[in-house]
């Protein structure tokens, strides 16, 4: 299993790492500055993703064993469509938050061809394991978040130093909404959505994650949406 350096929660930083893969400028990254209409208003649309990064807290861990026993025993709908890949990079929640929020939208984000373009290509017919396992494997992209993972405002930690917050995507895809978190088991469908709610019903999943932990003030929403002229 690899060690990452993990990328800085700043946007910035991220859109270099988007357009060094090969996603076209005009979809970037951008802060979510509230949780309210107003707030929300301002953010660009369309927005194709919402990513939450928020403590990793026992009341965090908690939860994700009463999700996972219920939905186990209840089941649920999932869209045969919807690209998951499982977390097996230490320090890579991020990469895979944005990887799950790009692969879910190639309808609309037209991938140059590169490292990106590639890992998707290789990746689109394997299980959620396989794909993680394939992302472990890939030095190409390895590099690229290596470089990147310097750039931001703060010096990076060691790779190898446990990072106590962690990123999830939250996606439409044919009109449900997921959340996308590697380390669980499998994709959590939150419910009916679609492209022009998505902001909106993605808010009040994170809204649900800062109530379990209302202590906490470590919650950061950006959101993958068509660059600003």
């Amino acid at each position: 299993m690899s060690f990452w350096i993990p990328l800085e929660s700043n946007p910035d930083v991220r859109n270099q790492f988007l357009v060094a893969l090969g996603v076209p400028s005009k979809w970037q990254i951008v802060d979510v500055y509230g949780t309210d209409p107003d707030m929300l208003a301002i953010v660009p649309q369309p927005v194709l993703a919402l990513i939450m990064l928020f403590p990793c807290t026992e009341k965090y861990e908690e939860h994700c064993k009463e999700q996972e026993k219920e939905i186990e025993e209840k089941g649920q709908t999932i869209s045969s469509e919807l690209f998951f890949m499982k977390q097996f990079v230490h320090n890579a929640c991020g990469t895979i938050a944005l990887i799950h929020s790009v692969a879910n939208n190639l309808n609309n984000v037209k991938l140059e061809d590169g490292k990106l373009k590639s890992f998707l290509d290789e990746a689109k017919d394997l299980s959620p394991e396989r794909r993680g396992k394939l992302l472990d494997e890939n030095q190409s992209i390895s590099d690229v978040h290596k470089v990147i993972a310097q750039e931001g405002q703060t010096a990076p930690p060691e790779d190898r130093e446990p990072v106590p917050y962690h990123f999830v995507a939250l996606v439409h895809k044919e009109g449900a909404l997921y959340e996308l978190d590697g380390r669980k088991g499998f994709p959590i469908n939150h419910g009916a959505t679609s492209p022009e709610t998505l902001l909106a019903d993605a808010t009040q999943v994170a809204k649900k994650y800062m109530q379990r932990d209302p202590d906490s003030v470590y919650f950061t929403l950006v959101a993958f949406t068509s660059a600003q002229d």
